[in-house]
């Protein structure tokens, strides 16, 4: 008995706080996740980079052998130069001499970079005016790229979801909700396809040292706004039809991002969707929503009959040969 009465109050209180208790296996999760990510990455990438750190070192010994009128602290102090100019996208090598970072098509190609929150990172400012402007044109151009693509996605997902999603229900018969979810399917494979497979071929053959996996790989990091800056195309020093290039690299990542978000707003539409992010939402109290629509019902019959007073008088206004009469004198006419 005791063990029933025990067991039912645990199961009341798990499920009073069934929000709360679903949000803390969230924050565990996603701990989890990370943990998870940092281990793997640690011993993938652990083992490249020690390899790599012994490869430079015995090229730096073996340089410093061979140059014996050079000290280790001048080629250091080289390198470091080598290497800060490197991080602002400046080489000092021959063949990468005859590209500019700051022409007009590379300056279009950043600025895309920069108000889609992408940031490859490849190309910064350099003179304070520039880091200045960047801090500008940034606060101005953030929220005013989110409410451009906001509204883009807001018209494409009526022809491309909505609308589609609809006809099939009404016409055919289907279930809503099955429909939406095929649909939601063949959408994100077409989008895969046309934004991410096709553009990653294109791109493992204009890119020289690229192949299909790099070049997937920067399709997939550019489009997320992850943009780490390792695969930046268009850098090459024998590129051709550069500057055409850049621009065609523009349009296809304003186009893919726009193509991403219709696909996570079609899927943050399904009702299993839904269903599942109201788990770990914090619901609001029963009587904040009933004095709330109280409130609403009450302004909304308040502005109602106003409304009907003010049509009374703007009537008997415009029919001023109308006689009134009360209802009492009606009642007695009709009577009589």
């Amino acid at each position: 008995m005791l063990q029933s009465l025990a067991g039912s109050s645990c199961v009341r209180l798990v499920e009073q706080h069934r929000s709360a208790w679903c949000f803390a296996l969230l924050v565990l999760g996603y701990l989890l996740y990370l943990v998870f990510g940092a281990v793997v990455f640690s011993s993938v990438e652990l083992p490249y980079e020690d390899l790599l750190r012994q490869e430079l070192g015995k090229l730096k010994q073996r340089f410093l052998e061979e140059h014996a009128c050079l000290s280790e602290q001048q080629l250091e102090q080289f390198l470091m130069r080598v290497l800060e100019a490197n991080n602002y996208g400046v080489s000092v090598l021959s063949n990468a001499s005859g590209n500019w970072n700051w022409d007009f098509t590379s300056s279009l190609f950043f600025a895309s970079t920069v108000l889609s929150t992408t940031g490859y990172g490849h190309t910064v400012p350099l003179s304070d005016g520039g880091k200045a402007f960047c801090i500008i044109y940034s606060v101005i151009g953030i929220p005013f790229t989110l409410l451009f693509l906001t509204a883009v996605v807001q018209r494409i997902i009526v022809y491309v979801t909505r609308r589609p999603v609809l006809y099939f229900h009404i016409r055919w018969g289907f279930s809503k909700q099955v429909v939406a979810i095929i649909h939601a399917m063949v959408l994100g494979f077409v989008t895969v396809s046309f934004f991410f497979l096709i553009p990653a071929a294109i791109f493992s053959v204009l890119e020289d040292d690229w192949n299909f996996l790099e070049s997937f790989y920067f399709c997939f990091i550019s489009l997320s706004t992850i943009g780490l800056g390792d695969y930046v195309p268009g850098e090459g020093y024998n590129q051709k039809f550069r500057e055409l290039y850049k621009i065609g690299i523009t349009c296809y990542l304003l186009m893919g991002l726009i193509a991403m978000l219709v696909v996570l707003e079609t899927f943050c539409e399904l009702h299993e969707l839904k269903k599942f992010r109201k788990l770990f939402y914090v619901k609001k109290d029963k009587e904040e929503d009933q004095v709330h629509i109280m409130e609403h019902d009450q302004l909304s019959f308040s502005s109602i009959s106003d409304q009907a007073a003010s049509m009374k008088d703007d009537q008997k206004a415009n029919e001023p040969f109308v006689n009134s009469q009360s209802p009492t004198s009606n009642d007695s006419s009709l009577n009589n």
